[in-house]
């Protein structure tokens, strides 16, 4: 024994208590009361009321003083067995099955007008199976917007998938309930609006993976002095991002979204319905508005109704179906567009009628006067010879 403790350099008393014991030593202590412990049928009353409670708020409602970090992972060991976990299954995608959509919205304030900016959401859609990213900014997140900003893409690839996927996007629908415009718009490219159920990213993660790399590929060291300029320099970035490798699929999107656009549907004979819509009444202004701007109206048509009808670009204004007024649609806010032709065109009427309200006047001619005895004979009224009135 003390040639071993010796050697390992340890008391020849722990040499002589390891040969006499019976197992391996080990350092063992004794197990006190845990203050998390005397806690735990409380949070675990919380937690069954609400299992998803943040940690936080549980350490508050209990009174918890002492380290954030061990309650948090006490929590842990405890809600699985009141929130129990998610599973996510591997998905996979076929070619022309679906194109996933979302709406990012870049950091960048945008130049809409003389010392306005604002931020402007992006719609970007991208082919599941190919991984092909399509993307433009667009004015709104209205249904209008949305649906015109998903046809022009997909008037771009030049073919349809059997279905559009979106998350609980307001201007989409929520729930099972399609906005107004949604489903007609679904029928006429013979396709299907598919949304998501809450809490499950992993059946859009396509388009997701997709804003984070616009927002770290496109965006970076960028500046933009209209929404057209915006427009101009993503699609000048889209082509070089499709031609990336991608990991997953061992291709590059530009070369595998032909076997994409060879299963998908072909487009429709007729574009859908999309933008903004409108019957309204010209008022004496002769102003309509669209999207919280002003746009000028031929004044010929005050009075009476005028369709309007705005789509990303351009506000067209009709009267009996003739064109009353055509403008580029404003991306800013309170602002009024104004036709130089229909400012001559409303001075032109004004004049001739303030003319016309005043021709009696100014004519020279002395209006026709009734004889008073028309009076008297009317209402049987006899006067006799030298008799005066009071």
């Amino acid at each position: 024994m003390r040639s071993i403790a010796a050697r390992l350099g340890v008391s020849r008393n722990t040499v002589a208590k390891a040969v006499a014991s019976g197992s391996p030593p080990k350092y063992e202590r004794a197990s006190g009361d845990s203050a998390i412990r005397a806690m735990e049928p409380r949070i675990r009353a919380l937690l069954k009321d609400n299992p998803r409670m943040p940690a936080t708020v549980i350490a508050e409602r209990v009174g918890w003083s002492g380290s954030p970090a061990w309650f948090r992972e006490n929590v842990a060991r405890i809600r699985p067995e009141y929130a129990p976990a998610d599973p996510a299954d591997r998905i996979s995608y076929e070619p022309g099955d679906q194109i996933q959509c979302d709406l990012v919205f870049p950091e960048a304030r945008i130049p809409c007008g003389p010392g306005r900016e604002r931020m402007f959401p992006v719609l970007v859609m991208v082919c599941s199976h190919s991984r092909f990213i399509m993307a433009r900014m667009i004015p709104s997140r209205t249904t209008g917007d949305l649906l015109a900003g998903m046809w022009e893409l997909l008037d771009g690839l030049g073919a349809v998938p059997r279905r559009l996927v979106w998350d609980n996007e307001t201007g989409i629908g929520r729930g099972r309930r399609l906005a107004a415009g949604v489903p007609a718009f679904a029928g006429v490219l013979a396709t299907r609006i598919v949304q998501l159920k809450p809490y499950d990213p992993e059946s859009k993660g396509i388009v997701e993976r997709a804003n984070g790399y616009l927002e770290t590929s496109f965006l970076p060291g960028r500046t933009f002095t209209s929404p057209e300029d915006f427009n101009a320099q993503l699609s000048g970035w889209l082509p070089g991002a499709n031609r990336r490798m991608v990991r997953n699929t061992g291709g590059r999107p530009a070369e595998l979204i032909g076997a994409d656009r060879a299963a998908m549907l072909a487009l429709p004979p007729v574009p859908p319905l999309t933008g903004f819509s409108s019957r309204v009444r010209l008022p004496r202004d002769y102003y309509v508005r669209v999207a919280s701007n002003d746009y000028s109206v031929n004044p010929q048509a005050i009075g009476r109704f005028v369709e309007v009808h705005a789509d990303l670009e351009t506000v067209r204004i009709s009267f009996e179906g003739r064109d009353a007024g055509t403008h580029a649609r404003s991306w800013g806010r309170g602002q009024s567009i104004t036709d130089p032709a229909h400012v001559e065109a409303a001075k032109v009427q004004r004049t001739a009628f303030q003319n016309a309200a005043a021709a009696p006047e100014e004519s020279g001619l002395d209006a026709e006067l009734r004889d008073l005895a028309d009076y008297d004979r009317a209402f049987g009224v006899v006067f006799e010879e030298g008799q005066v009135l009071p």
